[in-house]
């Protein structure tokens, strides 16, 4: 299989990890919403922050470190 589509699954050190970026990005679009108007920019934000969520998780989830069986 091509690795761009593996699965990895992440030991303790790579969940707590993950939990701590998803609650930055969380406590970050928090802040934002407090600021801006609802509305189709706001959307917007929130699906960037939520893509970009995804790859900074995807990244700590490629180093060996953070997954099951890893170093």
């Amino acid at each position: 299989m091509n690795k761009l589509f593996t699965v990895h699954r992440l030991n303790t050190k790579g969940l707590e990890l993950a939990g701590t970026i998803a609650q930055a990005f969380s406590d970050f679009l928090d802040t934002i919403e407090a600021t801006c108007p609802d509305g189709r920019d706001l959307a917007i934000v929130r699906t960037k922050l939520q893509e970009a969520n995804f790859f900074a998780k995807r990244s700590i989830a490629e180093l060996p470190v953070n997954q099951d069986g890893g170093q």
